[in-house]
């Protein structure tokens, strides 16, 4: 074993059990699937752009979605398609129009504090491309 495995492993084995008991029932109430879909949702770059900018607008269409995030339209529109499918984000047409925006204060919350989490860790970590 590496001294990096040996450092970040407790050396034996014990466990608090009624901390351990607690928490496996707090686990069990929650729906993790969600969650996980959630930032499932979120580990793409192109993704993650897309919902930045529409964290910072009440609404965007598609055609300033793709302009600003840099992309075809018809990529835009996939990767909003997947957000609103996965319940982060909403649209609703206007004539020709698609407007989309995060379904609600939440998703806004969520995608902000990742960015200001990673504009921190870079700060103390160095560059933040580095994985843990």
């Amino acid at each position: 074993m590496s001294n990096n495995k040996k450092q970040d492993c407790c050396e034996i084995f014990c466990y608090d059990e009624e901390k351990v008991k607690r928490l496996k029932g707090d686990l069990q109430q929650q729906d993790t699937l969600s969650v996980s879909k959630i930032f499932k949702a979120l580990a793409d770059d192109t993704r993650v752009k897309v919902a930045y900018v529409l964290s910072q607008e009440v609404e965007l269409c598609v055609c300033d979605v793709a302009n600003v995030v840099g992309c075809t339209m018809a990529t835009a529109s996939h990767h909003l398609r997947l957000l609103r499918n996965l319940g982060l984000a909403k649209y609703r047409k206007e004539g020709k129009l698609v407007f989309y925006s995060l379904d609600d204060d939440h998703v806004k919350q969520l995608i902000q504090v990742a960015f200001l989490h990673s504009r921190e860790a870079v700060g103390t970590h160095g560059t933040g491309s580095s994985t843990k």
